[in-house]
């Protein structure tokens, strides 16, 4: 099988409300759809979701490197993914996000030579993952009131965004568990937000609100933070930004830094990578987190299939597609109730792209 023709889509979905977390704010879901052609007649589809503070890459950025990786691509063999991910790394070796769309095009179209839904290819079996929703950073009385909103709409897990200063932090997570009660879980996330001092002080008071785990609370870079962080709290540390592939997987395991990973497609340039990481940490009985961007229903059934297919990855952070004001997305899993995801049964990730919005979109085809 040889790839024939990719289409580059560069879409802006309108958000519900704007995102807001401690290092940036998303007014606007940036993403490029990937459509991959071949001569068998299988078409893959794939997205990028691109968060520059995160990632690096801009919108603008990733069109150049995905035109390069398309040209790149045309005539190879798009069922050999491990030749595919370092000829992608060698062409572009500082776009992961971008990257991360043509990963998932490919292993959508060896789930469709196959017939087997994706989680089947990866060697797993299919089962509902359970998905927390998000509230951005807002005053502490916005956000309790959104946890609230969550918690209407029957969602059992909330995550809280914090990383500002410590005072109204803490009043952020003490106001959400009172709208929310002792029942439901919530997780914290920092995004590189403190201090290795404010972290402490931070977590040290919020600990009697029972939250499941902290992720990211110091700067990405700093792994040495992450553990003292972790040696001076009762409350778990997840690695989320300081974590894009298996050999940031291993130093984090090294330092004993972290209690669990959090695995995003768009920072470990899709599944071929996001597999390595979770090996590591599985050897090292380290759990998982599969997490999201802000993307559509692409890139969450590439994740809810990996999931699916992974018992090491045992929590979700997949409400990327919630918050847009419309998904353009159909078929990839199920949306059941309380955040319950299940992966589809179609061959490969069985989504499908809109025509109409496709129509209206940017489209730049190599071929």
């Amino acid at each position: 099988m040889r790839i024939t023709g990719i289409d580059i889509h560069v879409a802006r979905l309108a958000m519900k409300v704007p995102f807001r977390i401690a290092i940036g704010i998303t007014e606007a879901s940036e993403s490029l759809f990937i459509r991959m052609h071949t001569d068998a007649g299988h078409t893959g589809i794939g997205e990028a979701n691109i968060f520059t503070p995160v990632v690096g890459e801009t919108l603008d950025t990733a069109q150049a490197a995905a035109a390069l990786l398309a040209r790149t691509l045309i005539g190879a063999d798009p069922t050999d993914i491990e030749a595919r991910t370092k000829q992608m790394a060698q062409a572009s070796p500082f776009n992961p996000t971008t990257r991360s769309a043509f990963d998932m095009a490919m292993w959508d179209i060896v789930g469709k030579a196959a017939n087997l839904p994706l989680f089947a290819v990866l060697g797993g079996g299919r089962r509902e993952i359970i998905t927390d929703n998000t509230v951005g950073i807002d005053t502490p009385q916005v956000m309790a009131e959104r946890a609230a909103g969550f918690k209407a709409r029957g969602f059992r897990v909330i995550k809280v965004k914090l990383g500002k200063d410590v005072a109204t932090d803490i009043e952020r997570v003490q106001l959400i568990r009172a709208a929310l009660g002792p029942s439901h879980t919530i997780r914290l996330d920092a995004n590189q937000g403190w201090s290795r001092l404010d972290a402490r002080r931070a977590l040290a008071a919020i600990a009697q609100y029972e939250p499941e785990f902290c992720e990211q609370p110091v700067v990405k870079w700093d792994i040495e933070g992450l553990a003292e962080v972790r040696r001076h709290t009762s409350i778990p540390i997840m690695a989320d930004e300081s974590v894009f592939d298996e050999h940031d997987a291993l130093r984090l395991v090294r330092a004993e830094a972290v209690d669990f990973l959090n695995i995003k497609l768009a920072k470990s340039a899709g599944i071929h990578t996001a597999l390595k990481i979770n090996a590591v940490a599985e050897a090292a009985g380290l759990p998982c987190m599969i997490g999201c961007m802000t993307e559509s229903g692409i890139g969450l059934a590439a994740s809810v299939h990996l999931a699916s297919a992974r018992r090491n990855i045992i929590h979700a952070d997949l409400d990327g597609a919630d918050m847009l004001a419309v998904d353009p997305v159909r078929g990839g899993y199920s949306y059941g109730t309380a955040g319950a995801l299940t992966p589809s049964l179609e061959p490969g990730l069985g989504v499908s792209l809109e025509e109409g919005f496709l129509a209206g979109l940017q489209v730049t085809s190599v071929v």
